[in-house]
């Protein structure tokens, strides 16, 4: 059985963990086949956007997958390669140049929380529940912590580290984990709805914006103005700037180049 199928769905790639008996729990071969996945959509200039989700509608991704003889696998490293699998996805990822879109059809745990964040946008199902519940099993949720602490308040945080607790979908949408949460049968109406968004609007924008958005997180305030100064002017001199003044100013719809 392929633990990850990817699909081609008009503009978007949809690459879905395939391993509902596990609830979606990834290994190293699964994370791998992910970034393969995220390489083939940016290599390719049809897609514009890719979707990550699970197969079946119990689990998104319950992290790391601990049923294996090496359980501790998710979270070892080589000492001859000091760098763990899954933060090289979580940098593919944030580097790549189109929205990565989480569909999150059940729950999404621990490490499976992480490839939430790590996603641009998220939908979920509200029936869903997220956590990270590595206090229960002797860990602390170390490398999806730079994302948490940029999202969750850090009290709230605290809590949920701590404690193990879960939260709804409800819950999530409103901490800003997730952009919405809708019914599970209405789970791919609302994502055809963010990818058709998504398809209408220019690449070009799209591109540079979200290299943008990224790098102006990590900055203070005045480097971020010194680097949004600079970066207006050159999107304006795109093709697809260009185009979309030209179709504004003529009240037709754009024809976008990606240029």
């Amino acid at each position: 059985m392929q633990e990850v199928l990817i699909e081609a769905r008009g503009p978007s790639l949809y690459l879905v963990i395939n391993r509902p008996a596990l609830r979606n729990a990834f290994n190293e071969n699964v994370i791998n086949l992910i970034a393969a996945g995220v390489r083939q959509a940016q290599a390719s200039s049809e897609i514009r956007a890719i979707v990550l989700t699970g197969a079946g509608d119990r689990a998104f991704c319950a992290g790391g997958d601990l049923s294996a003889a090496d359980a501790d696998a998710p979270f070892s490293v080589d000492p001859a390669r000091p760098r763990n699998f899954v933060i090289d996805l979580f940098k593919l990822i944030e580097e790549c140049e189109l929205p990565v879109i989480a569909r999150i059809n059940g729950h999404a745990l621990a490490g499976g929380l992480g490839l939430v964040c790590a996603c641009d946008l998220a939908i979920a199902a509200d029936h869903a529940r997220f956590g990270v519940p590595e206090v229960k099993i002797g860990l602390f949720p170390m490398m999806i912590m730079p994302y948490l602490m940029r999202i969750v308040p850090p009290r709230r945080l605290m809590q949920m580290c701590m404690t193990g607790s879960l939260i709804t979908a409800s819950e999530a949408a409103i901490l800003g984990l997730i952009n919405e949460a809708v019914p599970a049968s209405e789970l791919d109406v609302a994502l055809d709805r963010l990818l058709e968004g998504i398809a209408s609007a220019s690449p070009t924008a799209q591109r540079l914006g979200k290299h943008g958005l990224h790098a102006m997180r990590d900055m203070t305030i005045r480097q971020a103005w010194e680097f949004a100064e600079l970066m207006l002017p050159m999107m304006a001199a795109t093709e697809d700037a260009k185009e979309g003044f030209a179709a504004f100013r003529q009240k037709r719809a754009p024809v976008w180049t990606g240029k």
